[in-house]
């Protein structure tokens, strides 16, 4: 394990960041810059992301050089940077400190007396946000990282006081194993990132060992509904506290659960089987009682009043790519949904069917091949809510085509099951299927991590 400490760095000299455009780590580069650290960095292209930077003074530069690295106290780099990366190849000669963006981020925790750790296979993103806007409206000054736009602060981060840092905490390549929590949630744990992971008993191990980096006088929120989840805790001597809509038993339960027009959940809270709170939805779906209910666990161990609890989800739209409303189109309604995995897509499309009579109709860009190929038949029962669904090329991110699958593959398999769907080859041709679908009431769902999104923002453009 890398072993990475700010407070011996010598703050006369830059912290140099490879691939500081990323979402994540050009926040952390501006948490380093408020404390007092200088800052330097690079990335591959110019981007909106990297201008904010500049203009906060943080010298960017473009394209990767071993003269950006300079004479720095240390740096960092993306998972997304290659070992034969001329800045970092260059680092490593240097006789510093030279770290992944996790590692930084672990050191960063560690300057906050109660960080707390956002985890689980689905939900980290929407459960961070919401958890960040309930701790904004009781006033405890949070900062926030989360892998999204979250509208009340219009960032995916923002700086606040030492005391609470919130995070989301992934699993991929381990990289949460570097985290430092006071406060760790686990959301659900299933098999993703198989890339990585050899199967679901190696993914229930490491969390476990996340669960295990807890210390003793933090503690662990886990679904009550999740076996795997359960799993991953047992036989860690921490503090565990369990949330639930099926166990009664479970810490915190909710009952009389209910849904209105738009899909957004009113329920009954009880703590150890007493009343705790009435709480009352923004967002859709049966998914987002479970985070809630993450939410209020966390809350009551800050103290939080249900009140203050309250005013947060009130205030609480979603994120964006999270069943984000993007408009209409001939009366349709517009969705983007970032759901990649299985579980991720029924959950989405159960939502829109749930809200809407007229039919549900989406496109779906698979998320890397690996992904696609290891989940196939699990992908081809995930679309059962769905009367139309369109299957576009794989979104290869950091992989390469390894011949294995391909999107016409997927789209037999989801028709085999479901009778649904189809490949297409581009887009384009996507939108043109989707306009000749669309009739009002229905529900038009762009489902993909990749940019996939594009569609949707075309379809509302032209607001037919």
């Amino acid at each position: 394990m890398e072993q990475f400490n700010l407070e011996i760095l010598d703050k006369q000299k830059p912290i140099h960041m490879i691939g500081i455009g990323g979402i994540s780590m050009s926040a952390l580069a501006v948490i380093l810059q408020s404390d007092g650290f200088s800052v330097t960095g690079s990335d591959f292209k110019d981007s909106s992301a990297v201008q904010k930077l500049i203009n906060q003074g943080i010298p960017v530069a473009v394209g990767h050089n071993p003269q950006n690295v300079g004479n720095p106290s240390a740096v960092v780099y993306t998972a997304a940077i290659s070992q034969d990366n001329p800045e970092l190849m260059h680092a490593k000669t240097l006789g510093v400190p030279v770290v992944e963006r996790a590692v930084l981020l672990g050191a960063i925790m560690k300057r906050y007396s109660t960080p707390i750790a956002v985890s689980g296979t689905h939900g980290k993103t929407t459960t961070t946000s919401m958890l960040s806007q309930v701790l904004l409206e009781a006033n405890l000054n949070p900062t926030i990282l989360v892998g999204g736009i979250l509208p009340s602060i219009a960032s995916n981060m923002r700086l606040g006081a030492q005391e609470y840092l919130v995070t989301e905490a992934c699993e991929y390549c381990g990289s949460f194993l570097k985290f430092f929590p006071k406060i760790s949630l686990i959301l659900n744990v299933e098999e993703d990132h198989l890339d990585y992971f050899k199967d679901i008993n190696d993914i229930i191990d490491c969390f476990h060992a996340f669960a295990e980096k807890t210390p003793e006088d933090g503690a662990i929120i886990v679904n009550g509904d999740d076996k795997n989840a359960l799993l991953a805790v047992n036989g860690v001597n921490r503090t565990v506290i369990t949330f639930s809509t099926e166990d009664t038993n479970a810490d915190f339960y909710a009952e009389d659960v209910s849904y209105d027009e738009s899909g957004c959940a009113a329920f009954t809270v009880l703590k150890n089987g007493e009343f705790y709170m009435s709480a009352k939805l923004s967002v859709p779906g049966p998914h987002n009682v479970k985070n809630a209910l993450a939410v209020i666990a966390t809350a009551d161990l800050l103290a939080v009043l249900p009140e203050d609890v309250q005013k947060g989800f009130d205030a609480f739209f979603g994120t964006k790519r999270r069943f984000e409303q993007k408009g209409l189109y001939n009366g349709a309604r517009v969705i983007d949904d970032y759901a990649h995995h299985p579980t991720e897509i029924m959950t989405t499309l159960k939502t829109a069917k749930n809200a809407t009579a007229g039919k549900v109709f989406c496109v779906f860009q698979p998320h890397t091949y690996t992904r696609a190929y290891k989940l196939k038949d699990e992908f081809a029962q995930s679309f059962s809510d769905c009367d139309g669904v369109l299957v576009v090329d794989i979104y290869a991110a950091r992989e390469k085509d390894t011949g294995l699958i391909h999107s016409r593959t997927l789209a037999e398999e989801i028709e085999k099951h479901s009778h649904n769907a189809q490949y297409v080859e581009s887009f384009e041709k996507a939108e043109e299927i989707l306009k000749q679908w669309a009739k009002p009431n229905d529900f038009i769902i762009t489902l993909g991590a990749g940019d996939v999104n594009t569609i949707a923002e075309n379809l509302v453009t032209e607001k037919k």
